[in-house]
């Protein structure tokens, strides 16, 4: 649970920015379990730009031809600090401190040829100049079978360990993710020996469900989409694949359906397009399948609903402490899912994926209850509603309901 600054501040957020959405998250999103604070791509580029990527980048890097934060928009980073003191001010406020790196190696590293810390090798002798990324100039991949790539990888993470990093999100890793299996394995590896605790979240999707087990050894989370952002169409489309992803919910490691596009976004050219009902499904989807809940709107202008949105404790308790998250059927414009609570009760999430307003229900037996059972919506918090041989809501269109299922004890 954390917060990133991709989807309120693209590639150009600061350091002054940064500090006022972290006090604003220590105060506001912290007591309900949103820890970690991120900042996304590009701190190294000094004309960055919005959603558009400079093709002609002239990144900020030290003397091995790794990226430093931009000292005129990160002014604490400075004289070879790095992120060491914006880390330490996130930390001071009880937060995680997270950053975006991409796959690879400098393109700027090995036009120098740079050497490679700790190494008597230089970057192109690492570089592969055929492995690129589709949508950015800034790296080129890493040959893991070059001598001093692993060095390489064990170098950059060493210094993000000494700057007091806690999260790194790795991007351009799943396209193809066979042929970048090895940097995964590599940046794994130098994570372990780094000697910092870091969590690895790989970027973007579609990680293919078949490498459920080889991305599950390296990863504690993994995209399973292309950016996600406020259309319906796309939101309709994460119920396939979290539902594709149930089998491998859990144990630390998490399929990721992406940041949630709540509040003011864009870097302020709108609220989100979702609507209310809409909202409540998007939160109640993330919750029931446990994806990781990273807020991406900016904190500076959250209004009242987000926030209740966002910190309902009882929808929290779902998405960090059921199991046997499964989806029950597919049907034409609905959609089910349920969980086991931590007591003898069930969660059970409906869904009208449809424009009209529609009935779903699932019978008690699917989920291990009696005939009869009492259940509570977590989102309204109202009383408790018997129920009889089946839980059934009738639903606004995109709309959803979140239960919580307790049997009736018989006199």
């Amino acid at each position: 649970m954390g917060w990133n600054s991709w989807n309120s501040f693209a590639v150009t957020i600061t350091e002054a920015q940064a500090i006022e959405t972290a006090r604003i998250m220590a105060e506001k999103l912290l007591p309900a379990g949103y820890s970690i604070f991120t900042v996304d791509h590009q701190w190294y580029d000094p004309r960055a730009k919005g959603y558009d990527y400079n093709a002609d980048i002239v990144p900020v890097m030290d003397a091995f031809g790794r990226f430093q934060p931009d000292p005129v928009r990160f002014p604490s980073s400075a004289g070879g600090k790095g992120f060491a003191p914006l880390a330490a001010q996130v930390h001071a406020l009880g937060l995680k401190f997270g950053i975006h790196r991409m796959r690879g190696i400098p393109r700027a590293a090995v036009a120098a040829n740079l050497p490679l810390a700790g190494t008597s090798y230089r970057a192109r002798d690492i570089a592969d100049t055929n492995s690129i990324c589709s949508w950015n100039v800034d790296m080129y991949g890493v040959d893991m079978r070059k001598p001093g790539a692993q060095a390489y990888y064990d170098g950059v993470f060493a210094e993000y360990a000494r700057w007091g990093v806690d999260f790194v999100k790795v991007d351009d890793m799943s396209r193809p993710y066979d042929a970048h299996a090895a940097e995964i394995e590599a940046i794994a590896l130098a994570i372990r020996r780094c000697g910092r605790p870091m969590i690895l979240s790989l970027s973007p999707g579609e990680t293919p469900v078949v490498r459920a087990d080889h991305v599950r050894r390296h990863a504690e989370m993994w995209r399973i989409s292309d950016d996600f952002w406020d259309d319906w169409k796309l939101l309709e489309a994460q119920f396939t694949r979290l539902e594709n992803w149930s089998p491998h919910i859990g144990g630390g490691h998490w399929p990721d359906a992406d940041m949630l596009p709540l509040g003011r976004i864009a870097m302020g050219a709108r609220d989100t397009k979702f609507t209310p009902d809409e909202q409540r499904t998007l939160m109640t989807l993330w919750a029931i399948a446990r994806s990781p809940l990273i807020m991406g709107g900016d904190l500076r202008h959250l209004d009242a609903a987000t926030l209740a949105l966002l910190t309902n404790r009882a929808v929290i308790s779902v998405n960090q402490a059921s199991s046997g998250n499964r989806p029950h059927f597919v049907a034409d414009g609905t959609r089910v899912w349920s969980a086991r609570a931590e007591d003898a009760d069930r969660y059970v999430a409906l869904f009208n994926t449809s424009d009209t307003i529609r009935r779903v229900a699932l019978p008690l037996r699917e989920i291990g209850m009696p005939a009869s059972a009492s259940a509570r919506d977590l989102w309204t918090g109202g009383p408790a509603m018997t129920m009889r041989d089946t839980v059934a809501r009738d639903l606004p269109p995109h709309g959803t309901a979140l239960l919580k299922i307790t049997p009736e004890v018989a006199l």
